[in-house]
């Protein structure tokens, strides 16, 4: 199956009240293992290269790698750029062949994050690629217990609408109560600010932070108007404790690792897959 946007595939999780997940990606092995995951599950899959592995070296073979095993591959993947930290940044990713783009100004001002998410918007579209903004900060679990525990730094649902509005973005990641990496404190996704958010804006909506959500927390957040998640750290800790516990029942070697890894992304990318009702839905 060819490559796809993102665009059709989170308009039709929105529409079905699913989420598409979405991976983040640094290497062949594990890249392999979430395409079987969503090959497995008849699943739709985002693979995404964080933004400073753009300008290493070996990007270009990397992304043609990916792009080739997204292609032999039975599921809709798409292939998108993470955080993307500056226009230039994005249009390096579309010149890599990634069908989307993340432009993320959350830590602007509000009318500069706008301007320049509204740049990367024209510039993706003209090439037929989606492009996704982010409004309000995220932030690190590390530091949850400061802010998002306290309800802190969470996104106003009018300064969303005006964000939607005024760029054209494709989807809005937003600030509800999620952090990135591990949580020093119990996650609170405020619900009530989404579902106000999901009446401002027609644009499909995106949530960072996924790992260490409860359950209920992700499914209430699909109800509300989630059509993409973003996970990462809880894959990568997955897979080093699975590796750990297979080197600790005797003698390893490469081979061992590297099938422990794929088969340690498959099961979990799979997890998440049928968690947020994507499974069935290629």
């Amino acid at each position: 199956m060819p490559l796809v946007s993102m665009l059709a595939t989170l308009k039709k999780a929105q529409e079905g009240g699913h989420a598409v997940p979405c991976f983040c990606v640094f290497e062949a092995v594990s890249g392999d293992g979430m395409v079987a995951a969503a090959e497995e599950q008849r699943s739709p899959l985002i693979a995404a290269i964080y933004d400073r592995f753009i300008d290493k070296p070996d990007a270009r073979p990397f992304a043609a790698y990916l792009r080739a095993r997204a292609a032999e591959s039975a599921a809709p993947v798409s292939l998108t750029l993470d955080h993307g930290a500056s226009f230039e940044m994005c249009i390096r990713a579309l010149r890599l062949g990634l069908t989307d783009v993340m432009f993320d100004g959350s830590r602007l001002p509000l009318d500069e994050n706008i301007a320049r998410t509204r740049e990367v918007v024209r510039a993706a579209h003209a090439v037929g690629a989606g492009c996704e903004g982010e409004i309000g900060i995220v932030g690190a679990g590390s530091s949850y217990a400061e802010f998002g525990a306290l309800g802190k730094g969470f996104i106003d649902p009018a300064e969303v609408e005006r964000f939607a509005a005024e760029t054209g973005v494709d989807c809005v990641a937003v600030a509800v109560g999620s952090a990135h990496g591990e949580y020093n404190a119990p996650p609170r996704l405020d619900l009530e600010r989404l579902a106000e958010i999901r009446r401002r804006v027609s644009v499909p909506l995106a949530l960072h932070g996924g790992s260490g959500l409860p359950e209920d927390q992700f499914r209430s957040a699909i109800a509300g108007g989630i059509a993409k998640v973003n996970v990462f750290t809880d894959l990568g800790l997955t897979c080093a404790r699975r590796v750990a516990e297979r080197a600790a029942r005797g003698k390893l070697s490469y081979f061992d690792v590297t099938r422990e890894i794929r088969e340690s992304f498959r099961e979990r990318c799979g997890y998440y897959m049928q968690l947020f009702g994507a499974s069935g839905k290629a």
